[in-house]
């Protein structure tokens, strides 16, 4: 009995991903066709085979669309990962390790179409500034569980921070390339970049 109860919710859960996953696939194909400002609702909701209703019971808006596809998964794995570090090495160094490591769930394809996209619009911009901010919030999470001393706080956020925009210059130089290299070779010439700086 609980194996017959169980399965149509298994079944509706599936399909509630399966067009959850294709209204994401659509709207990508027509944000890169006609922009982000080009793009409506309805056509998404059209292009995905569903009404606008339905539209919204799996999305506030073509943002959340848009956002929804953004880092395969990166900032999710982000805190395990850094966990996994030992905390018998520099901060920086597990941070380096811990991003070397995650470097292939940011190197999608769609990643770099992405990254244009997230910088059409100033209120798309100020969302993707505000999701490093995110990012860097969860990395001084993870920090502050490997070195729990309350003193080391302040010095594991400057780490962060540092950290967050040896990132983003490891991307910045991933797409400007043009993906000629694994996005975890700039991050290691990223940080050697700092390592020399500093």
């Amino acid at each position: 009995m609980k194996d017959v109860l169980e399965r149509p919710q298994g079944l509706r859960e599936r399909k509630r991903r399966e067009t959850s996953e294709r209204i994401i696939d659509e709207g990508l194909k027509l944000f890169v066709k006609h922009g982000y400002e080009g793009t409506t609702l309805d056509a998404i909701a059209q292009a995905a085979g569903i009404s606008r209703r339905t539209f919204f019971y799996y999305f506030k808006s073509k943002e959340d669309v848009l956002l929804s596809a953004r880092d395969g998964g990166f900032r999710e794995a982000l805190k395990p990962a850094m966990l996994e570090e030992s905390p018998d090495q520099a901060p920086l160094a597990a941070v380096q390790n811990c991003l070397i490591k995650l470097a292939s769930r940011r190197e999608t394809k769609e990643s770099i179409v992405f990254d244009r996209l997230m910088q059409s619009t100033e209120a798309l911009r100020a969302r993707k500034e505000a999701g490093f901010v995110e990012t860097e919030r969860i990395l001084l999470e993870a920090m502050c569980e490997l070195w729990p001393s309350p003193e080391r706080r302040d010095g594991l956020r400057l780490v962060a921070m540092v950290a967050m925009g040896t990132l983003r210059l490891a991307l910045e130089r991933w797409k400007q390339n043009e993906a000629a290299h694994p996005l975890a070779h700039y991050v290691d010439e990223s940080f050697t970049l700092l390592a020399q700086e500093f």
